[in-house]
């Protein structure tokens, strides 16, 4: 183990750790680190782990692929086992396409919250599902948010149940999320104390001392005010983004939405403050995500704005059966733009030419 790695203490029954004291025969932890031990799984890849920094090179060697070659149902007792952290890490980024594998790991409370922030970031649905359940660990390490809201396979009904946790649960008028599949979710009731408590938490006493200096609302930031503002937003996490869209300005809510990350962004789209305005300012602009663009469209009470339902169908990030189903609604002045328009996808401009057609406009 090189210097700058702190030291792993783990505790071995006395028959385990004869084979990896330091003082044994190297041709005796060279055996061992073949794996055909008389030992119970959990013991046995902690001997291996051990033997992964050990001092011989060949030792070293052989506990790695005996480590790897360990059988489905020792590497199963294992990763849902009380081993140790450092153990439960290895195995995650050793084994990450092993979907059955990490579901134990992050099932396991005894991972690390590092290792389950990576489990996070995994392209395994049913992994993001158990991470998402454990506000605990989300509290303590907003890294494993962070990897919620960059994995692509993190789905509405996940981001919804953060968002609920931290006060902004989705508004009755917002169509729940029809591509969700499995079990139905348990509905989060928390009111606005608990919110604010559980981001008191998060971000200390002082929960809005980070966005201290924010223009108000309704007031016009010059370029100065919005470039601290943007360089302000670097240094913020998760969480904290979540909560500047939560309380923030409108000009807050322009940068936010921009944000890669799903769960921020979805955050300012159920931000209390947010105005019917800005909303079709959003649905027309190409630099917000798809998801963005899909929660706009399902809150009924926003797509009665003209407005915004030409913007998304205009818009060629909209994906294309939303866009689709708001060209129905159109003037036909509107449709005409759409039809000539090649900033469109061709199937919203055809469909524009044939509502027309019908209308005997063309």
């Amino acid at each position: 183990m090189s210097d700058s790695q702190p030291a792993i203490e783990l505790v071995l029954s006395a028959e385990a750790e004869r084979y990896v004291r330091h003082d044994a025969p190297v041709e005796a932890r060279r055996m061992a680190a073949r794996g055909a031990l008389p030992l119970p799984p959990l013991e046995l890849a902690t001997v291996l782990f051990v033997l992964l920094h050990d001092s011989d090179v060949e030792a070293r060697e052989r506990a790695e692929q005996s480590l790897l070659a360990l059988p489905p149902s020792v590497l199963g007792t294992v990763s849902s086992g009380p081993a140790h952290p450092a153990l439960l890490d290895h195995l995650a980024r050793t084994h990450p396409n092993d979907a059955s594998l990490t579901e134990l790991l992050a099932l396991n409370s005894a991972a690390a919250d590092d290792t389950i922030a990576f489990l996070a970031s995994l392209p395994h649905k049913r992994v993001v599902d158990i991470v998402s359940h454990n506000q605990q660990r989300m509290l303590r390490c907003p890294a494993i948010v962070e990897a919620l809201g960059a994995n692509p396979l993190t789905g509405r009904a996940v981001i919804d149940r953060i968002l609920s946790f931290l006060g902004l649960a989705r508004p009755a008028s917002e169509a729940p999320d029809e591509s969700a599949t499995g079990t139905a979710l348990p509905a989060v009731d928390i009111t606005d104390a608990q919110a604010e408590a559980a981001l008191r938490v998060i971000l200390g006493d002082d929960v809005s001392e980070f966005a201290a200096g924010l223009v108000e609302d309704g007031a016009e930031a010059d370029d100065a005010t919005r470039g601290n503002l943007y360089a302000l937003l670097q240094t913020l996490s998760v969480f904290q983004k979540v909560k500047l869209a939560r309380t923030g300005n409108k000009e807050a809510r322009a940068l936010l939405i921009r944000d890669t990350n799903k769960i921020v962004a979805s955050a300012v789209v159920r931000s209390p403050k947010l105005t019917e305005q800005e909303v079709a300012g959003f649905a027309k602009s190409r630099s917000v995500t798809d998801e963005v663009l899909r929660l706009i469209s399902a809150n009924h009470e926003w797509t009665r704005s003209y407005q915004i339902k030409l913007a998304l169908a205009g818009n060629p990030k909209c994906p294309q059966p939303v866009a689709m189903r708001f060209v129905n609604y159109l003037q036909d002045k509107d449709l005409l733009g759409l039809m000539k328009s090649r900033d469109v996808p061709s199937a919203i401009s055809t469909h524009a030419r044939r509502l027309l057609s019908k209308k005997g406009k063309i």
